[in-house]
């Protein structure tokens, strides 16, 4: 049983509960940060404790006690990171941060991505820290379950851009593992799913999963760009994203074991993270 004490922040969102559960399977005490302590869907024996990252002065005694932190940097903009590293530096010793496996060591700037911003700003902050830096979310496939929920088409640019998806599941795993046990400070972890898959292999997969089959329509860049800005309203942010599909076409995401070799067990297939949550496309 871990002596520890860890905040997670998003603990309610799609890794972060999985990281406040298996955790708690560790015998970890756990804090979990929300603006709404009375907000459903974390387990028995979680502490809750109200706090707002947009305003670090909230988290003072949130932070009392705190040996390590999980955070889930949820802004496009890194505006009030160095006051929330602040506060965190003053009680925790460590640090694990949700970054992505876009971040580039060899490059100082990288404008439209923010986890590179959060990543300089955390290395010299005097915490201990471990980033990982997950492939795309499986999850982030959820975005197509309006048009599978209301048809047989997925309409979507850049259909044969290669993707490593990754379990969030494996994302929590790696995640518990570096915020429980010592060895990984100053470590960068690529983390990924255990194949590259196309966007047409992704939809099939969540076809055969729901029972039906469903296809995939090319939508030209310029028709995703007016939509993915009316949905996430970052123009830099969209267009990274239109960037980083285009490149996949070309260049695969690359397909790691760092998943195993850091939790003993292989990560899992795309195919399983569509059985999981196949109710969400039906």
């Amino acid at each position: 049983m871990s002596s520890q004490r860890v905040l997670v922040t998003g603990a309610t969102g799609n890794v972060g509960r999985h990281v406040v559960s298996q955790l708690l399977r560790t015998g970890t005490a756990v804090r979990a940060l929300t603006r709404n302590p009375g907000s459903p869907g974390l387990p028995p024996g979680v502490e809750l404790v109200r706090g707002d990252l947009s305003a670090p002065d909230s988290l003072g005694s949130a932070m009392n006690g705190i040996d390590a932190v999980f955070l889930l940097w949820p802004f496009f903009t890194v505006d009030a990171a160095p006051a929330v590293l602040e506060v965190i530096q003053k009680h925790a010793r460590r640090i694990v941060y949700l970054s992505a496996a876009s971040v580039r060591d060899d490059l100082e700037a990288q404008p439209g991505l923010f986890h590179a911003d959060m990543e300089r700003l955390i290395a010299r902050s005097g915490l201990e820290w471990t980033f990982l830096r997950p492939t795309g979310f499986a999850t982030n496939t959820l975005m197509w379950a309006p048009q599978i929920r209301a048809g047989d088409v997925v309409r979507w640019p850049y259909g044969a851009a290669a993707r490593s998806l990754i379990h969030e599941r494996d994302i929590a795993a790696a995640a518990v593992h570096t915020l429980t046990r010592d060895g990984h400070a100053g470590a960068r972890y690529v983390l990924t799913g255990p194949e590259t898959l196309t966007q047409v292999e992704q939809v099939r997969l969540i076809g055969e999963a729901i029972g039906r089959p469903v296809r995939y329509e090319e939508l030209s860049p310029e028709e995703a760009r007016r939509q993915l800005l009316q949905a996430w309203g970052s123009p830099s942010f969209v267009e990274a994203a239109l960037s980083g599909w285009a490149q996949m076409v070309e260049e695969p995401e690359r397909s790691t074991r760092t998943v195993e070799e850091l939790t003993g067990a292989p990560a899992l297939a795309f195919r399983e993270w569509a059985r999981d949550h196949a109710g969400d496309f039906r």
